[in-house]
C-alpha cells in the first residue's frame, strides 16, 4: 500500500469531455479523488454502490438528484448515499475532492 500520493505526480484521467479525475490514496474501504470539471461540462445522471462525500475547493456546479437539485460552490460539502441517482452541470471551472466508501474498483 502506498501511504503517500502527490497530486502533481498523478496524471489526470479524462472521464468525459471536460471532466478529469486523479485518484489519490485509497484502501479497500476508502478512496480519495481529486476532480477538475470545466465550465459547461456535464455529468450524466448515474448511481453507484459507493457512498460519496465531497468538498468544493473552487468553482460552482448544480447537482441534479432524484430528490431535487441544488447548487454547490467554494467551501460547500455534499453527500450521496449508496445508489442515490445524481448528475451535475458545471457552472464555472470547478475543483472538488470526493471520498468514496468503499473504494471504487473502476477508479483504481
Amino acid at each position: 500500500m502506498n501511504n503517500l500520493k502527490r497530486l502533481n505526480e498523478i496524471q489526470p484521467v479524462k472521464m468525459l469531455k471536460g471532466i478529469y479525475r486523479r485518484t489519490l490514496c485509497f484502501n479497500n474501504d476508502l478512496m480519495l479523488c481529486h476532480f477538475i470539471l470545466k465550465k459547461d461540462s456535464k455529468l450524466p445522471l448515474h448511481k453507484h454502490k459507493e457512498h460519496q462525500v465531497g468538498y468544493v475547493i473552487k468553482g460552482k456546479m448544480k447537482f441534479i438528484t432524484e430528490f431535487g437539485d441544488f447548487i454547490v460552490q467554494e467551501g460547500d460539502s455534499y453527500i450521496f448515499q449508496s445508489n442515490e441517482k445524481h448528475g451535475a452541470t458545471i457552472m464555472e471551472d470547478t475543483e472538488v475532492i470526493d471520498v468514496f466508501n468503499p473504494s471504487r474498483t473502476d477508479y483504481k
